[in-house]
């Protein structure tokens, strides 16, 4: 009788190892599954973190390449930049585009190499008049700025109506009665080949951060 037990029991065992050799064998394979796709995970966050690296190395050469780092000097400009105020200058966009009225430029009086680079906004271009009359700025017999320029105390050359001539910007200050920009007889309309680009970018100052110039 013993045998007989011993007979019925003996085909189960063969059973029960072979289930337990296939969940080992499962197991193994979702482990495996598992390991290869947290390689591949790993590989494709590694891949975006390179390629994040590339673009922030190619606009840093871009922006070092056709452009130029400065720092406003004076109050001219305020409050929008204020005096030490560090800036970006593209220095590519007007050779192919013309300044706009409104733009923050930089340029250096007369194309003097030795002078210090001014930096100030275009409020009429080629063709334009010019007129200060009453402390209020006119461009083509229309007044201009009213809402943000103060009433301006000194005309200078502006006393009497400019007509601007080919690639001839007159620009101020946003700080009018702060500034010398082309109402200055040293100054006066600049030539579009002195303009040594658009002023576009600031770093920050004491008061906010780093961000677009408007």
């Amino acid at each position: 009788m013993q045998n007989e037990g011993l007979q019925l029991r003996q085909p189960l065992f063969p059973f029960f190892e072979e289930m337990r050799m296939r969940r080992r064998q499962r197991g193994l394979q979702f482990y495996r599954k598992k390991k290869k796709i947290s390689a591949s995970a790993v590989r494709e966050a590694f891949s975006w973190i390179v390629l994040l690296a590339l673009a922030v190395f190619l606009a840093f050469v871009l922006i070092w390449s056709v452009g130029l780092r400065t720092s406003v000097i004076g109050v001219s400009m305020e409050p929008g930049l204020t005096n030490g105020q560090g800036i970006l200058v593209n220095r590519l966009v007007y050779r192919f585009f013309s300044p706009k009225q409104g733009d923050v430029i930089v340029f250096l009086p007369h194309g003097n190499q030795n002078a210090q680079y001014y930096v100030k906004r275009v409020v009429a271009g080629p063709g334009q008049t010019v007129q200060i009359k009453d402390g209020v700025l006119y461009v083509d017999g229309k007044a201009y700025g009213e809402e943000t320029l103060d009433l301006i105390a000194s005309a200078g050359i502006a006393e009497n109506e400019i007509t601007l001539s080919r690639d001839e910007y007159f620009v101020l200050g946003d700080n009018c009665n702060n500034s010398e920009d082309s109402r200055s007889a040293n100054i006066g309309p600049v030539a579009k080949n002195t303009i040594v680009g658009k002023a576009w970018f600031h770093f920050g100052n004491e008061s906010e951060g780093w961000g677009l110039i408007h």
